[in-house]
């Protein structure tokens, strides 16, 4: 289904380029800078070639980047949009030349509310055939200074920011090779898998496929909900009676492994489906004084309020919690301090007030509070997909039962109210599957995507309408927590929901080869 007003506004871009644009200029890279195109003004044409040193990029979090020399030939250009008077909004494309390009777009998405445009992986996406483009969200502040007093701002990070771009990137890619991009497609994690699911819902027609892994979404209820796991465990100081020391988080770990590892019916240090355990902390209770293999009251009822969740009053969910099974990766969020995104959001936008103290926090009302301000700009929960679906868009959702910093079972849930709004598991199915990850710390296409190969199936699903019935994960040693770099010791498969991967029988252990996925509840 085509929307009216979408149709309206492509159709005054189109007549503005047929007006405005010589015919020449469908192949100069110089030419664009003429491109006239609502709210936005180009700043930079820039032709280049192989040998490009593209300068590195410090101070800007987890996007640092070195320099990089560019490998192949380009058209790069830099613009800013201004959908509101107080939008300000960056923008980069990078247009390989025509005898390079495959036809397709591939966005490059953001972390955090880092406000940055990454132009190293933009580039690096160019000279691999794409045209490629980011944005910076709509601010260049890396902390939370940017929000304060400017809710349009709000708007612009949480889903507007995007689209901008992606306007742009459409109008000067059929400009520059006189016919439209083919296939567009996202590809990121995170706040970047929330970016995705926000173009799904609210941009139906921006992209053909989306990958949205482990993303940071449904924001005005991750937040607290992310924040209150930290404030369980730190809002006393690491002398509390409720702090879990590091070193006990390994005996956590052993203890839910020893519990529930074999309820797939094999024992190898997985837990296919941390929805089944039913592992009990107090299990491990300390009998008389604190010992460091064994928990305090204090500490399980701290474990037990990580695993269960933020809350209400009343005793209604805010925020699924940590999974267990997942207790490995949980020091970077009770070690020492919250994680800075969780408090950034609070101090910028719920206070508004950059010396707001964490431990003042009050789960009900200030998610309450969050909710009322931010919602309408940050949310990307609508579970209605047959707009993108009617577009012909395909969606890979990924989510790591041990992801790091964020609970992952509310993306399940998510998948669940999709399948209830679409017609059940198999309509859905048809155009949006979900792939549930043991094992992985988070963001497993994105550490390995060379191994973990979601985006060649989304390409073989949008392309060729192959829908991908099961994607091999290689479990590594070594790398990062993660999952990336480090030796493959083995593979297994990551099946769509419902659907998990059961032991054949027979055969390796660590091969793939040797595991079906069935659903557990036939």
């Amino acid at each position: 289904m085509k929307h009216p007003m979408r149709s309206i506004r492509c159709a005054v871009f189109l007549a503005t380029l047929v007006f405005t644009l010589p015919a020449e200029a469908q192949q100069s890279c110089e030419s664009l800078k003429r491109i006239k195109i609502p709210n936005v003004t180009i700043t930079s044409v820039e032709k280049g070639g192989s040998g490009y040193e593209l300068p590195g990029m410090t101070g800007a979090g987890f996007m640092d980047m070195p320099p990089q020399k560019i490998q192949a030939p380009f058209c790069r250009i830099q613009a800013y949009s201004e959908p509101t008077s107080d939008s300000h909004i960056g923008i980069e494309v990078w247009l390989p030349d025509a005898s390079n390009w495959n036809k397709r777009f591939l966005a490059v998405g953001n972390p955090g509310f880092i406000g940055s445009i990454a132009s190293g992986g933009i580039a690096r996406n160019m000279e691999r055939g794409y045209v490629s483009a980011g944005t910076d969200t709509g601010h260049v502040d890396q902390g939370f200074e940017w929000a304060i007093g400017h809710p349009e701002k709000w708007a612009d990070w949480g889903h507007r920011a995007v689209h901008e771009m992606v306007v742009v990137t459409k109008i000067l890619a059929k400009a520059y090779y006189g016919k439209p991009i083919k296939y567009s497609y996202w590809n990121s994690c995170h706040n970047g898998g929330n970016q995705g699911l926000n173009e799904a819902q609210r941009y139906p027609e921006d992209f053909d496929g989306i990958i949205a892994e482990d993303p940071a979404f449904w924001i005005s209820r991750l937040q607290p909900g992310s924040l209150y796991i930290s404030w369980l465990a730190l809002k006393d100081g690491v002398d509390g009676p409720g702090y879990i020391p590091p070193a006990k988080l390994a005996v956590i770990n052993r203890a839910v492994l020893d519990a529930c590892d074999g309820n797939d019916g094999l024992v190898d240090g997985l837990i296919e489906d941390p929805t089944s355990c039913d592992f009990d902390p107090s299990s491990i209770r300390c009998h008389g004084q604190d010992q460091p293999s064994c928990l305090t009251d204090a500490q399980v009822d701290t474990v037990r309020k990580i695993y269960e969740g933020a809350k209400f009053n009343d005793g209604t969910p805010i925020y699924t919690g940590l999974e267990k099974g997942s207790e490995l990766t949980w020091a970077f969020m009770i070690e020492k301090e919250p994680f800075s995104v969780n408090l950034n959001y609070f101090k910028g936008m719920v206070f508004e007030n950059p010396d707001w103290d964490f431990r003042t926090f009050d789960v009900d009302r200030d998610t309450r509070l969050g909710i009322k301000k931010t919602a309408a700009a940050v949310d990307g929960i609508d579970p209605n997909l047959k707009p993108f679906k009617d577009a012909g868009g395909k969606i890979i959702m990924v989510s790591s039962w041990n992801s790091l910093a964020l609970p992952p079972r509310q993306y399940v849930e998510y998948y669940k109210e999709v399948a209830k709004v679409m017609g059940g598991f198999g309509k859905t199915q048809d155009f949006a599957r979900l792939f549930t990850v043991p094992g992985s710390g988070g963001c497993p296409a994105m550490s390995n995507p060379n191994d973990f190969k979601v985006f060649d199936a989304l390409i073989e699903w949008v392309e060729k309408v192959k829908a991908p019935d099961r994607i091999i994960y290689p479990h590594m040693k070594g790398g990062g927590m993660m999952g990336g770099g480090g030796e493959v010791y083995r593979t297994r498969p990551v099946c769509p929901y419902p659907e998990q991967a059961r032991y054949k029988g027979s055969g390796d252990v660590n091969n793939a080869d040797n595991f079906e996925c069935v659903d557990p509840k036939k």
